[in-house]
């Protein structure tokens, strides 16, 4: 049997991009169903790579390696394990339904769906490297066509939404790539390898106080990719003023590379530090729960609502990153599974809610659940899903942080819990001011999602959430043959 090279899951949409680049401007249903193919056989690869994955052998599998920049120790270097390859299997769900909701955007179409493509090209990249090097150029190639995506296409203060989350974004980037060259200078071996670094620093540790100066860097660094508290007020305005597509992916997927690198670059290889300075992560996260999610309660507008939430529940995975032990861990990467599946099917919906009605102010809408019973049932579902609620994958998650986090933090864990009231509390109103109610006037000509592929982005994204909710154990099985190797090292570490 001859098996598919990871390296296709990149090469298809890149090959899409090229084919974008030559046809004409004006061929717009021809430039969707090139942008629509081209995430389509990722989609299906990811779901071939991620049933595939052996957790009983655990490692990476499916390695391919090119050298690239010998001198350097820089190699095209990709690889999946039980972590990156639900992350491949995520972003291969997001970006299909992303492209599927991106009709309404008519104007500069082929531009839009370039630039779409390249930040779906460079977060495959980033999952899949196994470089260091790479990694960071993956995550670059992903997050800068973001910046011009929400300055063209975007609503409501566009050119300040896109500038302040560039700052931020870039002052993440530059702590860690401050603190990615000092590992690698630390290290002494000359190379970017993930592996071979993971190896050495097993049987090599950094000295103690390298390690005290170096971590914090990457943590912090790449914790403003996933909003540590207090770095995260670009991201709500961010998400209000980017178009639908670009939300989705966004608070989906790409705010998910900070907590995977923090996983990779700063808890794997530098287990100590991470012993030091995560409990100071711990009390952060609390205030991204509490604070965030308090905030949430005051808005009125549906992407403000959404986007101080995903802020809200990134606290949930800072908080199980800060407790070593392989529920938490395990808790961590099904909550990122699951938060991105949750937020891009609501953003999905709130981008078809305001296509329709030019408005996402909770006190002008109401009622709408008369005139689209469907966009207000798969609503009332991801409100439910963000708020808990068993029966959905987030439940599934928040229950495996907050377990695990009791031990070692007991009153976060605590605090964490208030969190989920909070958020239940301005998820129902919410609901019950956006959905139901008298229908106002103005709404009378609402049309529903009629066709079957106009409701497939929002039926594909629910049933993920409900069949990993209902049955997350086939998750579980692939995450752990990780975080078990992971945990394992932590404790030696502490020997």
């Amino acid at each position: 049997m001859i098996l598919p090279d990871l390296s296709w899951i990149l090469l298809i949409p890149l090959l899409g991009l090229g084919t974008l680049c030559v046809i004409p401007p004006d061929n717009i249903s021809l430039i969707r169903r090139v942008s629509g193919i081209a995430v389509f056989l990722p989609f299906l690869l990811s779901i071939w790579f991620f049933t595939s994955y052996d957790p009983v052998r655990g490692g990476f599998q499916f390695i391919e390696k090119i050298p690239w920049v010998v001198p350097l120790g820089i190699s095209y270097h990709l690889g999946i394990d039980g972590i990156n390859s639900l992350l491949v299997l995520l972003l291969g769900i997001v970006s299909l339904t992303a492209v599927l909701i991106s009709k309404p955007v008519t104007e500069r179409v082929k531009e839009y769906h370039i630039l779409l493509l390249t930040v779906i090209i460079g977060t495959y990249g980033a999952f899949l490297s196994l470089d260091i090097f790479f990694f960071y150029f993956f995550h670059e190639v992903a997050a800068i066509p973001v910046f011009l995506m929400i300055a063209i296409w975007g609503s409501d203060r566009r050119e300040h939404a896109a500038m302040k989350l560039t700052l931020y974004l870039t002052l993440g980037a530059s702590l860690s790539l401050i603190g990615l060259i000092a590992l690698y200078h630390a290290t002494g071996q000359n190379s970017f390898d993930l592996i071979q670094t993971q190896q050495y620093l097993a049987l090599h540790p950094l000295p103690i106080e390298v390690q005290y100066w170096i971590f914090p860097l990457i943590v912090m660094g790449f914790g403003i990719t996933l909003t540590l508290w207090p770095f995260y007020t670009w991201a709500p305005e961010g998400y209000a003023a980017a178009p639908t597509a670009v939300s989705m992916l966004h608070a989906g997927v790409l705010k998910k590379m900070g907590a995977y690198a923090i996983i990779r670059f700063g808890i794997q290889l530098m287990p100590q530090a991470a012993h030091v300075w995560m409990p100071i992560i711990a009390v952060l996260a609390v205030f991204n729960i509490i604070f965030c999610g308090l905030v949430a309660l005051t808005q009125r507008d549906l992407k403000y609502i959404f986007g101080y939430s995903s802020c809200s529940h990134m606290g949930y995975i800072l908080l199980g990153l800060a407790c070593f032990n392989t529920i938490s861990l395990n808790g961590v990467v099904f909550f990122m599974f699951a938060h991105g599946v949750m937020v891009a099917l609501a953003f999905a919906l709130i981008g078809f809610v305001f296509h329709q009605t030019h408005t996402r102010d909770l006190d002008k809408l109401g009622g709408m659940s008369q005139r689209m019973p469907f966009i207000a049932a798969c609503f009332m579902m991801a409100a439910l899903a963000s708020a808990g609620v068993p029966g959905f994958a987030n439940f599934v998650a928040e229950i495996m942080v907050l377990l695990g986090s009791w031990d070692q933090f007991r009153l976060p864990a605590v605090l964490a819990v208030l969190g989920l009231v909070i958020t239940a509390i301005y998820m129902l109103k919410t609901i019950r001011l956006g959905f139901h109610g008298p229908l106002k006037p103005q709404w009378a000509q609402l049309t529903d999602a009629q066709t079957p592929l106009a409701k497939l982005p929002y039926v594909l994204l629910l049933a993920v959430l409900i069949l990993v909710g209902c049955w997350p154990s086939f998750l579980i099985r692939h995450i752990g043959s990780t975080t078990n190797m992971i945990v394992a090292s932590m404790h030696n570490s502490e020997q």
